[in-house]
């Protein structure tokens, strides 16, 4: 089997010396090559990430060698490309400039073979080493982060599930923190913050509500007002974080621990002095409790809650900027204006996955550059204490707490839960574990671990009831568990962390699970499946009503273009914009559903003529989004032509469809329509 070569830039305006170079070259390597700077620097813009080395001479036309060299350094080439010089120059000035501008060598004309070889062999060689141990380097201090960042998660997700919030609070506060304070050093040097404390700030926030792991269940979950009383206990949360950090032994002086600690304790404080617990006043609150109470206020209003329904974005700000949630630093307002049209885009599109891994991978870019980076300190320091803190908090919620791990199969529950159970803490196996299997069935728990696999990182809650043996009694409890993945690129979760409460009426729940079960988690049309169950009931009774039905698959033109150019969220921007298209076109007696991908599929009833829903759906659909031309190819069966079951009619729909697209696309054609 042939290897295969990495290639050299040889850069020289004189086509001979290129020749010699390439000559003694191109048994070891592929040879490109430039007859001046200005082509060279072309050539790497267009094959950075291909070219291992480069021989570059230093006086040519158009753009010299140490003009080469200055770009490389501007664009950080220099970094990952070696760069040997090549010149008839041998003067000391020459060589110390093109060993200051980053070159690894110098190697003068007239050439000899050997020479040339061997260093570009040995230059090759340590290049490749270096670039080795970097990605090492850098895998290693990625999984590290990556760890660290998943307890931080663990944590503050375990307070969302007993405050019965959506599980995207944490990122959201975190996102909307980030974004008010990098508008705030852009307005004002009055704080001092610089680019670490904006980071460093970003990632205490997870902490704001840790104290409310210690807030009685009923009162966090009240659906009405709370009385003085339960707000007096309710308020006791703010302080009671603060007490879990100051306590952490050892650790108290860092940097993560005391803003944590200050974000605790004042993220309820209002610029007026009117909040709690201190009733601090102004700039006595630190900026960043400041911070974090206004992305807390903003991120609640916006979302739902078991106490109100969700208010749009620019509600939720005209309610805080007119004082109805409390007096806040003017300073920030004018930053939260600033960045609300931001705002309404960056928290529709986040993904916690990714971005928790940009976060990470922008710190492992500023460690390997030689920058301090704050999330690795920050995260260890803090979280080897609180896990074991974790295990002493869930003990004491009242609620049976679990983490389960897929690959090796295990179940941990909390010391109180195994107590409850008779169970030991750590259960091997638990799928085929007799002891667990008589709490929590086999073929239910095989159920509920099913849920959790189609779970995904933007719909990470799977919520389900089953009758459980709790205590030596059958109850009907409800399990709640949120999916955690090691990699963002796995297609299944890793694990979960999750609790068990009992119930009393299940039909709530089971409706609500139901109804998840059918539907798309991206467009919240129906799936594939439910809707192939529906149209295949219609169609049963259509036969005895003589009722006329089309069904439509239609699938996007260019969608990979959209990814490719601008990002999958922005393709997701566009299969939801699609889906909603379709939602506003459609009776409510149609069938809108996704199959997959691109592909959707929608199914009416029709009277006489079909052509003109298939025109005014067709036209709703095409149109521009912001950059991007939205074209649809479509074919259409109906029930007139096709006599067999849901299947054969979305066969025939489908290859009309393709016929559609092989052609000039962005067109419908209807199959058998009269």
């Amino acid at each position: 089997m042939n290897r295969i070569k990495k290639k050299i830039l040889i850069v020289d305006d004189s086509e001979l010396n290129r020749s010699l170079l390439a000559d003694m070259l191109s048994g070891d390597f592929d040879i490109i090559e430039a007859e001046n700077g200005a082509v060279a620097v072309d050539i790497l813009h267009e094959h950075e990430l291909e070219i291992a080395l480069i021989l570059l001479d230093i006086v040519m036309p158009q753009l010299d060698g140490f003009g080469v060299l200055s770009m490389m350094n501007r664009t950080g080439w220099i970094k990952t490309i070696p760069v040997i010089m090549i010149s008839a120059e041998t003067s000391g000035t020459y060589i110390d400039r093109a060993y200051d501008l980053g070159a690894v060598d110098y190697i003068s004309r007239p050439f000899d073979e050997r020479t040339v070889k061997h260093r570009v062999s040995c230059n090759f060689a340590f290049s490749m080493r270096q670039k080795e141990m970097t990605n090492m380097l850098s895998q290693q201090i990625y999984q590290k982060e990556k760890d660290n960042s998943l307890m931080i998660e663990i944590l503050s997700h375990i307070v969302e599930f007993r405050n019965g919030e959506s599980g995207l609070h944490v990122l959201h506060v975190n996102v909307i923190t980030q974004m008010l304070l990098e508008r705030l050093v852009q307005k004002t040097s009055k704080y001092g913050l610089t680019a670490a404390d904006i980071k460093l700030i970003s990632t205490a926030s997870a902490l704001h509500d840790i104290g409310k792991i210690t807030i009685p269940s009923e009162i966090l979950n009240k659906p009405g007002r709370f009385t003085p009383e339960e707000f007096e206990i309710m308020k006791k949360h703010t302080v009671d974080g603060a007490n879990m950090l100051a306590a952490i032994p050892f650790r108290k002086n860092e940097a993560l621990i005391k803003t944590g600690h200050d974000i605790c304790r004042h993220h309820h404080e209002r610029y007026d002095g009117k909040g709690y617990p201190d009733g601090l006043k102004g700039d006595g609150i630190p900026i960043s409790a400041q911070v974090v109470s206004l992305a807390d206020v903003y991120d609640a209003l916006t979302s739902k809650r078991v106490y109100k329904e969700a208010y749009s974005p620019d509600t939720a700000v005209d309610m805080i900027v007119r004082g109805e949630c409390g007096q806040f630093n003017p300073l920030l307002l004018e930053c939260l204006l600033d960045i609300a049209p931001r705002l309404k885009t960056e928290l529709t599109v986040v993904s916690l996955g990714s971005h928790t891994d940009d976060k990470i991978h922008d710190t492992v870019k500023q460690i390997l550059h030689g920058e301090k980076g704050t999330a690795s300190d920050r995260s260890i320091q803090l979280f080897e204490r609180e896990r074991q803190k974790f295990r002493f908090l869930s003990d004491i919620s009242g609620e049976i707490i679990f983490e389960y791990t897929s690959v090796p199969e295990t179940l941990q529950l909390s010391e109180w839960s195994a107590e409850l159970l008779g169970l030991p803490v750590r259960i091997s196996d638990p799928s085929e574990n007799c002891e667990w299997n008589n709490i929590f069935p086999a073929e239910d728990f095989k159920k509920f671990l099913n849920d959790i696999k189609r779970t995904t990182p933007s719909n990470p809650v799977a919520t389900a009831k089953f009758i459980l043996n709790i205590n030596g009694q059958q109850k009907w409890s409800k399990i709640i568990a949120k999916s955690l993945w090691g990699d963002s690129e796995a297609r299944e979760p890793d694990g979960a962390i999750g609790k068990i409460v009992d119930v009393n009426d299940e039909t709530e729940i089971m409706e609500l699970l139901e109804q998840k079960a059918e539907h798309d988690a991206k467009t919240g049309l129906l799936n594939h499946n439910a809707a192939k169950r529906k149209i295949d009931l219609i169609i049963s009774d259509a036969e005895l009503k003589g009722k006329r039905y089309a069904l439509a698959v239609m699938d996007l033109d260019n969608f990979k273009q959209a990814n490719d150019k601008y990002g999958h969220l922005f393709g997701d921007e566009i299969l939801n914009i699609v889906a909603e298209r379709m939602k506003e076109n459609i009776r409510s007696t149609d069938i809108a559903a996704r199959v997959g991908g691109d592909e959707f599929i929608l199914f009416m009833e029709y009277k006489d003529t079909l052509i003109p829903q298939i025109e005014r759906i067709f036209k709703s659909l095409t149109v521009k989004y912001k950059q991007f031309d939205v074209k649809v190819s479509m074919g259409i069966a109906t029930t007139q032509v096709c006599n067999g079951g849901y299947d054969e009619l979305f066969r025939i729909a489908d290859e009309v469809m393709y016929e559609v697209k092989r052609g000039e696309k962005n067109g419908y054609k209807i199959y058998g329509a009269k």
